[in-house]
């Protein structure tokens, strides 16, 4: 059964990413990883994270995948010091001299190699292998034959991880250095600024006030932006392919986006598991995933040669689909006042947090862990002493909507058709 590993940019995404799923997260302390723009996690907070993620019964991965410079190797050490008692399951490094440290440092730490180390064949997988690495996270660039090649060629005890979910560096394996000439930002130390994915205009030297935008034609457009990964429709083929762990890229991403991911891959390798025979893909794991925010969706270069199709994006935003509007929370009934009706025929009130306006009159689906969208009509609201309102405009307000079927803390309210 492979793992499913979904990101933790804060304890709010984390807390999701186990609800919704995740048989393990990944996170990065407030250096040496790869998102440092991300609100990640303060040296006590690895603690606590770890505490949390074990009492679920789940795994915890670390990042230290930057790639450090000389002058940056004390403080390595210092914080590998620190956080060494937090008891993660493993590091995800891409740098040799990282690893060393790690070894030295915290002797029977697991190692997971990242994808910035660039493994696309089997000699580098074994090489990889033969200095210690538990796990091997491969290349964006690899085909699904590709990968079956590489497992052959492992012992079974080193393990396979494999992004199947979110976005794509134009950069091979994501080695780039267009931000660190920009902007000064060094991407492969955790900075980087995601200039390919800026507007480019081309101008004439005799006439720099009349520049040109770089237009879509019939060779293409925008030619840097990539297209985001998703292979919800070749579970089974990624699962036949030896792939052990399946990882969703988006540390950076919203906890609704952690939730709703999760949730829709979780269903369909269940489902695959279940009964590899007769499976048949659900269409509502697709509309799942184009809830959440996300770039044109591509299966990335599982299918496709990279020389053959690039996936470069048509447009440089984001697609929006479904607006997040809050999440169910505990409550204890004596809360509201008497005159408050808790249940009647049409449901019974519940208590959410609200994360975007919802209004009465709103078509809304609430989603739970291993259910897809239910639809509902918000009818009737109250504030958190039991006054009714007309809408909860208020980021992080309190307030109650009758639903006619059961919450549970943690389900998703989000806008519906």
């Amino acid at each position: 059964m492979p793992e499913l590993l979904s990101p933790a940019g804060n304890f709010e995404k984390l807390k999701a990413a186990l609800l919704y799923g995740a048989d393990a997260v990944y996170l990065a302390g407030n250096c040496f990883g790869m998102r440092s723009a991300a609100d990640n996690f303060t040296d006590e907070e690895l603690f606590e994270a770890s505490e949390y993620v074990h009492s679920a019964g789940k795994k915890l991965y670390l990042t230290v995948n930057t790639m450090p410079r000389a002058s940056e190797y004390p403080r390595l050490r210092s914080y590998l010091e620190k956080i060494s008692g937090a008891g993660m399951d493993a590091f995800i490094v891409a740098d040799l001299g990282v690893m060393r440290e790690i070894k030295n440092i915290i002797p029977d730490a697991e190692i997971h190699v990242s994808t910035q180390a660039s493994i696309v064949s089997p000699a580098a997988a074994l090489a990889y292998a033969e200095l210690g690495a538990k796990r091997l996270v491969l290349a964006r660039e690899l085909s699904l034959s590709e990968i079956r090649e590489i497992r052959a060629a492992l012992p079974g005890e080193v393990e396979l991880e494999a992004f199947v979910h979110g976005s794509m560096c134009v950069s091979y394996s994501g080695r780039c250095l267009l931000s660190n000439s920009l902007t000064g930002r060094d991407a492969n130390r955790g900075a980087c600024t995601q200039p390919c994915r800026w507007n480019y205009r081309i101008t004439e030297e005799k006439r720099p006030d009349e520049p040109y935008p770089i237009e879509e034609s019939e060779l293409g457009t925008f030619i840097m932006s990539s297209k985001d990964m998703c292979t919800i429709g070749i579970v089974p083929e990624l699962i036949e392919a030896g792939i052990d762990s399946f990882k969703i890229e988006g540390r950076m991403k919203s906890a609704y986006y952690t939730a709703v991911v999760t949730n829709a891959y979780r269903m369909a390798i269940d489902a695959y598991l279940a009964n590899p025979v007769e499976y048949v893909f659900d269409e509502r794991l697709m509309t799942e995933l184009e809830s959440v925010s996300h770039r044109e969706y591509a299966t990335g270069y599982y299918l496709d040669a990279p020389m053959d199709n690039a996936q470069i994006s048509s447009n440089t935003g984001y697609i929006r689909d479904k607006a997040y509007f809050a999440t169910a929370v505990e409550y204890n009934s004596d809360e509201l006042p008497d005159e408050v009706v808790l249940e009647n025929e049409n449901g019974r009130l519940y208590k959410f947090i609200q994360r975007n306006k919802v209004s009465v009159g709103d078509c809304a689906e609430i989603i739970s862990p291993r259910r897809t969208g239910e639809p509902v009509e918000v009818r009737e609201m109250y504030d958190g002493s039991g006054a009714p309102i007309s809408s909860a405009p208020h980021p992080a307000m309190l307030f109650y909507v009758r639903v006619p079927f059961d919450v549970k803390a943690g389900d998703i309210m989000r806008s519906g058709r």
